[in-house]
């Protein structure tokens, strides 16, 4: 055991890779560990175990996941110790079978479904017996900073062609109003500034509820159920991964007319051309999405359109590919993810007739990526001169000294730029009236507004 905690269990380092869902996992491992009498420790060296949290999105983040771990083990056996290494989540859900003759280095695979038992696995390896349950179900969360990401489902039902998902986190599980209403309660009471709710189909919360009992019934009511119970707070709202088919009229109703609720909308439409959603099994066309963002930028004042555009999907043709950029130029999104299209296993997509080349794919993906800059860097040197709120999200060293880090409402956390402001005696936390001076690509620069 580190001497740094010699009162604990023991010290467990965390390395979470991939999104913003595998960061509440691993919070909640966390807040698990810490209940039942571990330590954080925040320096590999000091560690007594590390827990390596990975994605399995892509075949690439799966590498990344693969090196992340290898490259721990090496460190420990450079170090002559015998550190556990614990892997969990989309890797070992996805490929659980192969991977202890794969990676002897690892001492334990814990899978997604799996991962509330993680006091159990750590026990195990470092040798502490219990005679009493180690942890309470009803265990907070640790997030300490402005922002909180809060889960609200998991899983898919949707079968993308594309996508592993669905073999990776399983059906699509709601997650219950009541836990999602105490978790929000407790997160704003310590702090938390802004509330992100995620899922991988967050537009169809709650149709795999019973119906019974308490609380909303869908995610137009969840957000307003939401809003009510953190009013006193004055937290932001802001909602994420909603499919075309989930923005219903009273979805619309309830971002448009809930104050704390931002306009911010997060649709991942892949692709606009009917033909090529039908191979991804995906519903929709080009007319039915024009429709959809005219109306949401229509109704909603202000709205702002995040998106994902997959690259280079089987099939795909050189027009079909233009007239998904035209499309992109058209609606103006204010931020679009590029993806090039992964032949992943398992996945229908990869035994599709008409593979594209890997040359093409970049082509085709670099001029995406240059469009969807272009439209995304006017989009932010447009705020310049505007003025509005800035959460503070860090303090940042520079060569000129220290600066504060922040986001805007129209500033998704982790996803879309920052706004940068000279140090002011300000803390985590801070609301900040700023008037935006000067940007630089999706960045922002601005200055604090004195009251």
């Amino acid at each position: 055991m580190s001497e740094h905690f010699a009162d604990a269990f023991g010290a467990v380092y965390f390395i979470t890779l991939g999104c913003a869902k595998n960061e509440v996992d691993t919070d909640r491992m966390r807040s698990l560990l810490l209940a039942a009498g571990y330590e954080e420790a925040l320096d590999v060296d000091e560690a007594d175990l590390a827990i390596v949290n990975t994605c399995s999105f892509l075949a690439s983040a799966t590498e990344e996941s693969i090196e992340a771990t290898l490259a721990l083990a090496e460190d420990a056996a450079d170090g002559v110790r015998g550190l556990p290494i614990v892997m969990c989540g989309c890797v070992p859900s996805r490929y659980g079978a192969e991977l202890p003759a794969e990676l002897p280095e690892v001492a334990a695979f814990v899978r997604t479904d799996e991962e509330d038992g993680i006091v159990g696995v750590v026990d195990g390896l470092l040798g502490v017996s219990r005679t009493a349950p180690a942890h309470a179900p009803d265990v907070k969360r640790t997030v300490e900073g402005s922002v909180a990401f809060v889960k609200i489902s998991d899983g898919c039902d949707r079968f993308c062609s594309f996508c592993a998902i669905p073999y990776i986190r399983g059906r699509y599980r709601s997650r219950p109003w009541t836990e999602i209403r105490d978790e929000v309660v407790d997160l704003v009471a310590e702090g938390v500034r802004e509330l992100v709710l995620i899922g991988q189909d967050t537009g169809i919360w709650g149709r795999d509820l019973d119906g019974t009992g308490e609380g909303p019934r869908d995610l137009a009511g969840l957000l307003r159920a939401v809003a009510e119970a953190v009013r006193p707070h004055k937290v932001w709202v802001r909602v994420l991964y909603l499919q075309p088919e989930g923005m219903t009229d009273d979805l619309i109703a309830a971002i448009r007319d809930t104050p704390e609720v931002l306009p911010y909308i997060d649709i991942p439409v892949q692709h606009c051309s009917s033909r090529v959603l039908a191979a991804m099994n995906r519903s929709g066309s080009e007319r039915e999405l024009e429709e959809l963002f005219d109306r949401l930028r229509r109704e909603i004042p202000g709205m702002v359109i995040r998106t994902t555009y997959l690259v280079g999907f089987p099939g795909e043709t050189d027009g079909e590919h233009e007239a998904m950029l035209a499309f992109m130029d058209r609606i103006g999104f204010d931020y679009t993810s590029v993806f090039s299209f992964s032949p992943e296993e398992g996945t229908r997509a990869v035994r599709l007739d008409g593979q594209i080349d890997d040359e093409t794919k970049r082509e085709r993906t670099q001029a995406a990526v240059d469009l969807a800059e272009a439209l995304g860097f006017a989009a932010t040197a447009a705020r310049v001169g505007q003025t509005a709120e800035v959460i503070v999200d860090g303090i940042e060293e520079t060569d000129e000294g220290y600066e504060l880090i922040g986001h805007a409402w129209f500033q998704a956390p982790d996803s879309d730029g920052a706004v940068h402001l000279d140090a002011e005696e300000a803390a985590v936390g801070d609301v900040l009236t700023v008037e935006f001076t000067d940007s630089f690509c999706y960045e922002l620069v601005g200055r604090v507004v004195k009251e």
